[in-house]
């Protein structure tokens, strides 16, 4: 045989084996990346039908599974040309390792967010307290929290701090219950201040009458009789009904001649003490008599 066929024929032989993998590999990543997709986007479906998950986590979910896909997609095409995975998988652990120590906090505030979104302590238009920021719940994310204060200021709060720390949610429950204090003077009759702030609860239609409200004499204080009410309402009431009751107390005590005590400083004068007994003042240098 001519050494020029058989060398012709080795490597043409080499060129289809190469050429054959090749296709093999391309019809394998074609599959996979289709199979991924079309999990990732199932999955993203499936979540999104279940009331209370939030988009961010199903998106998140989707991603997941769209990058597991990719990764054994390559794994089987890196071993169809022989290519030994095992080094690369240690050193692809190993870059990982290396990245979660260099991003710690923010892999922090990602499982802290995987947390909340699962947890569900708030939900987008809730009002909130962590620590001296509240405000309302723009926004769940991943990394972080976006909140708008009363004055709408945006606030952003990471996720890793929002779950370690206490957390105060106003409108977890359709109910809540109003409390105030309302002082009055000593000499006014109690009986009468009660009478009164007791008939506005019962108008107000507001006030829900299970619990029955609280109205009662609760402390002497410094310069008023101090009378509680504690009342229940729903929960985005409660702020208007606390206005409203606060002016109405006021103009029908001022009707009754029932005060308000605020406070005041009192004054008190008193004359320095006179000249003691067998003693004549005398002004400076003035002459001695004998």
């Amino acid at each position: 045989m001519d050494p020029t066929t058989g060398e012709l024929a080795f490597i043409w032989e080499g060129a289809w084996e190469w050429g054959v993998k090749l296709g093999l590999a391309f019809l394998i990543w074609f599959i996979g990346t289709t199979i991924a997709k079309v999990a990732s986007n199932r999955v993203r479906r499936m979540l999104m039908r279940h009331e209370g998950i939030d988009l961010s986590l199903a998106s998140f979910a989707a991603r997941a599974v769209n990058v597991l896909g990719l990764v054994i997609v390559v794994v089987f095409v890196l071993n169809l040309f022989g290519i030994n995975t095992t080094s690369i998988a240690a050193m692809l652990g190993a870059i990982t390792l290396a990245i979660g120590l260099a991003l710690r906090d923010t892999l922090a505030n990602v499982a802290a967010g995987i947390m909340i979104l699962l947890t569900r302590p708030f939900l987008t238009g809730h009002y909130i307290q962590i620590g001296e920021e509240a405000g309302t719940v723009r926004a769940i994310n991943l990394f972080n929290t976006e909140l708008a204060s009363l004055d709408n200021i945006q606030i952003i709060v990471p996720n890793k701090q929002l779950w370690e720390s206490t957390l105060k949610n106003y409108s977890a429950h359709e109910r809540r219950r109003l409390d105030m204090v309302i002082g009055v003077d000593y000499g006014s009759d109690l009986d009468q201040a009660v009478a009164i702030i007791r008939r506005l609860v019962d108008a107000d239609p507001r006030a829900l009458r299970e619990p029955e409200p609280f109205v009662k004499v609760t402390e002497l204080g410094q310069s008023s009789v101090d009378i509680t009410l504690r009342v229940w309402c729903q929960a985005d009431q409660l702020f208007d009904m606390k206005f409203d009751l606060t002016k109405r107390i006021k103009e029908r005590f001022d009707q009754a001649g029932i005060s308000i005590p605020y406070p005041h400083v009192e004054v008190v004068h008193k004359e320095p003490p006179g000249p003691a007994r067998g003693y004549a003042a005398r002004s400076p240098g003035a002459p001695h008599h004998h």
